[in-house]
């Protein structure tokens, strides 16, 4: 009987020991990547301060990603890809930009030069990700994935993947696709729609 009525007390003051509001204040469960497509769950460090950032937080937009070269013919492209990403955000659209000198060396400079060059050149404001490889066995793995699901590969710089709302569909446009054209266009809208 003794041995009951210290269990008890042991109890009771186990439980007199949690403040009422630690109690109401636990911790909320570490978050999955149930909510976040697979196409996502990548960590690019930013362009300008190198700075980790996960994709996850773009889960549920339309994402147009685009590998890009500071010296190429299509370079002129990044004005129509800003100018997509101010119109459009508001509905959904984030364009993320990967640099990359993949093909003919048209990306030679440095995380800060490529910064410098897009922010005071076309007044680049959408996220734009460190230099990085889109092709071969050192492509990034968000660019292995691209590859596999449409089964098309970048061949040139300025090759973009246009990821649906669902983080399933994807559609591939070669770099000679202007981001003014009106067919790219519509397909923007036609996902942006899409809920």
């Amino acid at each position: 009987m003794k041995n009951l009525e210290t269990l008890g007390l042991a109890i009771a003051l186990a439980f007199a020991t949690v403040p009422p509001a630690a109690a109401q204040t636990a911790p909320a469960p570490a978050p999955t990547g149930a909510s976040c497509p697979a196409l996502l769950q990548h960590r690019f460090d930013r362009l300008q301060d190198e700075k980790p950032q996960s994709l996850c937080q773009y889960s549920g937009k339309v994402v147009l990603v685009v590998n890009t070269a500071s010296f190429c013919g299509f370079t002129k492209q990044y004005e129509g890809l800003e100018a997509l990403h101010a119109r459009y955000q508001s509905q959904g659209l984030v364009v993320l930009g990967f640099p990359a000198n993949d093909f003919g060396s048209q990306e030679p400079g440095n995380n800060q030069a490529i910064a410098d060059f897009c922010e005071n050149t076309f007044g680049v404001k959408f996220p734009m990700f460190s230099k990085t490889s889109v092709v071969g066995r050192d492509a990034n793995p968000l660019y292995r994935q691209l590859a596999e699901k449409t089964g098309d590969h970048p061949r040139w710089n300025f090759h973009k993947y246009l990821i649906a709302r669902d983080g399933q569909t994807v559609r591939s446009y070669a770099s000679g696709v202007d981001p003014k054209n009106p067919s790219f266009v519509r397909d923007i809208e036609k996902f942006l729609s899409a809920k």
